[in-house]
């Protein structure tokens, strides 16, 4: 397998696989896009690029490394729905202190779906400048960039790094799934052009759930793995087996296979199959949980590492019950959660419905157990 390209810091516009440029003049500095023209928009978040200076610290190398990573969520000011840019960093820092090894933006707990291009460099920029300045510069941000189009996703991709990104999540496309050439080839020829065209690595997105059953079998991800610019996947799909065999052809591609730096990162995208998928050989989990209880995940994995098997299956048994309450709630629950046991959270971004009192209620007994497992840590 060739060594994999962790961050590149490429200078300047950033050129698309027909050549056109995509620069953007967008940056932090305003909720959404319609109460404000389009002129006042961009003359403020060019200024707040200016003022917040986007340098090395932005750009620097930070490495995938097994761990536990958070899919963030986006919270919004209850009345106006503007990103509210002070829970976001709020959240990142707490997450940021309770030991994650990486955030990643923009994805479903992210409400990526219901975000401009403005507010989405908006959410990655926050995020990056709010890790930075609370000393977590090492920290990797991952950020959502998939999309319909091959072009749309390279330019999500572009503002990504612009903003502060390290590395693009990204789906496959789906809309047109039925159309597509056989045997995956056409989703294997999108993920290698917006892997060629961005300016930073990609990792892969496989959920089912989220792109019409689309669901990418282990050989696909395994040739898609030796692109030196595509470092790992994310498998949302719960099958232990796939990833097995992922991370078994994987490690026999690398050249110097390190356990601490694997050259391609293979994640469970869930904490309900954390230990399972460690037994399977992965090497940690990007799950919307760890929003609420992240102690608790990092704990979950730290004991099985340490051969603490019996110790990590009875912490396992608890995040998967908080885990299956977050599933069934989706992004308006794990809010509710947060809002309940944390303090902050509030709502989903319309039509996204505000809870009721009675799910409020459930939602809160629901992850009990998991937060007072995640205070005792």
């Amino acid at each position: 397998m060739a060594p994999h390209l962790d961050v590149p810091s490429p200078a300047g516009s950033f050129t698309s696989f027909d050549r056109t440029p995509f620069r953007t003049t967008t940056a932090p500095g305003v909720g959404r896009d319609s109460p404000a023209s389009a002129e006042s928009r961009s003359s403020l978040l060019s200024s707040s690029f200016e003022g917040d200076s986007v340098d090395e610290d932005f750009h620097m190398t930070r490495p995938l490394i097994p761990g536990v990573y958070v899919p963030t969520m986006c919270f919004f000011d209850e009345e106006t729905e503007d990103v509210d840019t002070n829970a976001v960093t709020r959240h990142a820092v707490r997450l940021a202190q309770a030991g994650v090894t990486g955030i990643a933006t923009q994805g479903s707990n992210g409400e990526a779906v219901h975000l401009s291009h403005t507010e989405r460099q908006l959410v990655t920029f926050t995020t990056r400048k709010a890790l930075n300045e609370a000393g977590f510069s090492h920290i990797p941000v991952i950020v959502g960039c998939g999309a319909q189009s091959t072009r749309e996703t390279i330019r999500h991709c572009c503002e990504a790094w612009e903003a502060g990104g390290d590395y693009a999540l990204v789906l496959p496309p789906s809309y047109y799934a039925s159309l597509f050439a056989p045997s995956f080839k056409t989703i294997e020829e999108y993920f290698t052009t917006v892997a060629n065209a961005s300016p930073i690595p990609i990792i892969i997105y496989n959920f089912p759930g989220a792109v019409n059953g689309l669901d990418l079998t282990s050989d696909v991800i395994i040739s898609l793995a030796q692109h030196p610019k595509i470092v790992g996947v994310k498998l949302t799909c719960g099958n232990t087996g796939k990833l097995n065999r992922v991370v078994a052809a994987t490690r026999k591609l690398s050249k110097n296979y390190d356990p601490e730096r694997p050259e391609f990162l293979v994640l469970a995208g869930s904490a309900d199959f954390s230990i399972q998928s460690l037994i399977a050989g992965g090497h940690g989990i990007l799950a919307g949980l760890a929003n609420i209880t992240p102690k608790s995940c990092i704990k979950t994995i730290e004991l099985y590492k340490a051969g603490k098997y019996l110790e990590a299956q009875k912490v396992q048994e608890v995040v998967s019950q908080g885990d299956w309450v977050a599933i069934q709630g989706g992004v308006v629950g794990v809010k509710a959660g947060l809002q309940a046991w944390m303090g902050y959270g509030g709502y989903g971004r319309s039509p996204l419905p505000k809870p009721t009192a009675e799910q409020t209620k459930s939602w809160k007994e629901g992850f009990r157990e998991l937060v007072q497992l995640e205070k005792s840590l």
